[in-house]
Formats: C-alpha cells, sequence, structure tokens
C-alpha cells in the first residue's frame, strides 16, 4: 500500500508538471527512474494512464479519472499529516501565489511583509500576472484575481470588493469645470481602463451608463492615477486606492453620490481541501482587506 501511494504522488507530479523531464526535475530523482516507476503502476492496474509522445503527455480517460482520485487522497493525506504534527498552529513551506500586478504592488505588498512577521516559517513565490494562471500545472497555491469570474472547477473565496467614484485633479476641474451629472462627462477628457468607453454610474436606483472618450486608454492603474493626478482628465477608480491623493488634497471626488458597479476581489483555489499555509493566508486577506471597504463611506 505504501508502494502504492508513493507511485501514485509521482503520477500526480508527473500530470501537473505535463511531462516526466519538469516532473523530475521537480521531485529531484532520474528521468529515467521516474518513468519507470509509472510503468510499473499502470502495469499493476492494468491499465494505460498516460498516452506518451517525444513532446508531450496526455491523459487516457483512466488516467483522468486515476488523477482525480489520487489528487484528492494525497491532498487528504498531507492535511492529515499537518494535523499531527501541529502545522496548524505554525503553518511553513513555500506558497505559490499568482497576483495582479496593480492590486499586488497597491495592496498586498505592506500586506505580505505583515504576514511574513507573523508567520516567519512561510515563504513566498510570486507570480505577477493578469491572466488566470494554469494552477495545477504551474503547482500555484492560491491566485488573487479582480472582478466576476467564469465559471470554472477553481474555488473562490471572496476577499473584499470595490466600487468606483469620480475623481479629478483640482487644477483640471479649475480648468474645465465640474460635471454636474454624470451625462455631462462626455464633454471631458476621461482615463479609461483598458478599452472600458462606457462607465456605467448607479445613484440609489438611477443607473446612468456614459460613452466616455479621452486621449489615454491603458491596463494600468498605476498609470492613471499619475495622469489623473497631472491634470489628464477624469478618473473613475476605487476610493480605496487613491485614499492619500484625496487626504492631500492631489484628487477631488467628483459627484460622490454616483458610483461604478461593485467589484469583487476573490483568492481562488483549485480544491476546497487546502493546506494550513493556504488556508492562513487566506483568512489573513479576509480580515486586513475588510476594512478596505468602508473608506469610502468616510471620505
Amino acid at each position: 500500500m505504501i508502494n502504492y501511494l508513493n507511485d501514485m504522488a509521482l503520477f500526480v507530479e508527473v500530470v501537473k508538471a505535463k511531462g516526466f523531464r519538469n516532473a523530475a526535475e521537480v521531485i529531484g530523482i532520474p528521468n529515467s527512474t521516474l518513468s519507470r516507476r509509472i510503468s510499473n503502476l499502470e502495469k499493476a492496474i492494468g491499465l494505460r494512464l498516460l498516452n506518451r509522445t517525444t513532446r508531450k503527455i496526455e491523459l487516457t480517460e483512466a488516467g483522468q479519472i486515476y488523477f482525480d482520485r489520487c489528487r484528492r487522497i494525497l491532498t487528504e493525506a498531507t492535511l492529515a499529516h499537518e494535523e499531527l504534527n501541529g502545522i496548524l498552529s505554525q503553518p511553513s513551506g513555500l506558497l505559490r501565489i499568482s497576483l495582479p500586478v496593480d492590486f499586488g504592488s497597491i495592496f498586498l505588498t505592506p500586506l505580505l511583509v505583515k504576514f511574513t512577521q507573523l508567520y516567519p516559517e512561510i515563504k513566498f513565490e510570486i507570480d505577477l500576472s493578469p491572466q488566470l494562471t494554469d494552477l495545477v500545472s504551474r503547482n500555484i497555491d492560491v491566485a488573487i484575481r479582480v472582478g466576476n469570474q467564469a465559471d470554472s472547477n477553481l474555488i473562490a473565496h471572496k476577499l473584499m470588493q470595490f466600487q468606483g467614484q469620480l475623481f479629478a485633479s483640482a487644477t483640471y476641474l479649475q480648468n474645465f469645470g465640474i460635471p454636474t451629472h454624470p451625462q455631462e462627462l462626455i464633454e471631458h477628457e476621461c482615463l479609461t481602463f483598458s478599452n472600458n468607453k462606457i462607465w456605467k454610474l448607479h445613484e440609489n436606483k438611477n443607473t446612468v451608463s456614459v460613452k466616455v472618450s479621452g486621449k489615454f486608454s491603458l491596463n494600468n492603474i498605476g498609470m492613471l492615477r499619475k495622469l489623473s493626478l497631472l491634470n489628464q482628465g477624469f478618473l473613475m477608480i476605487p476610493p480605496e486606492v487613491v485614499i492619500d491623493d484625496i487626504k492631500e488634497g492631489a484628487l477631488i471626488p467628483i459627484l460622490p453620490q454616483w458610483k461604478g458597479d461593485i467589484t469583487p476581489i476573490y483568492a481562488l483555489t483549485e480544491t476546497k481541501l487546502i493546506p494550513a499555509k493556504t488556508r492562513t493566508f487566506i483568512n489573513f486577506l479576509k480580515s486586513e482587506l475588510a476594512g478596505y471597504q468602508y473608506v469610502s463611506q468616510k471620505i
């Protein structure tokens, strides 16, 4: 039974790494040894689990079923060892996370430092990517993503939510005037995120959609903020992102009763059965980020 469990673990690593060579490097055993162990496992089961080519491996139908079962068994076995060894009280190990660049730099950098002070036995490997990484093949423990997520097999843990508001610099407003209704934004320079040319704003039960335009459209929140500070137009952004600029008077809230759509922030994991290091990190983020949701009410 022990040999079966060991070979199951090797099989799962091969599938996650999408090949024997990558898996062998991760595990630290010769490629030939790993290939032989998987072949012996297939012989013992009596079914082919993998179709091998010179460039890649593919799961057979039986292999997919076996992989799903093995992954759950190994996860539960790992969690059982953690509980018995007391790791739940002091989590440790390497935590691989994937973050969008803007959210990581604006919000998570100071929180990561605080977390490592609380849990010094946890180390981080961070992937800054706007795309949803394949958690299994990249061996990612948790991915932080902004906005509603497409249906998938991933488990979503809601961390917080944002709601955009309108801001502009005092100089821009002095030069070009202050709108009294969202529809007047069509007469102004507006700084848009990516190709979002329609700003939807809500006041109680009223909703207005405004087709905005401007010289600048990009996918970096930090640069959008900087352009607004340089008097280049209106910005619709969560106030939590520019709270220091607001306090200093560098950016002025406009039409504060009108707010954008609610944007949730999620931590995504492959399964509900997550190890102590991952669970502790997600709970820490929920606690730390919860306060940000009320900043806009205090402005």
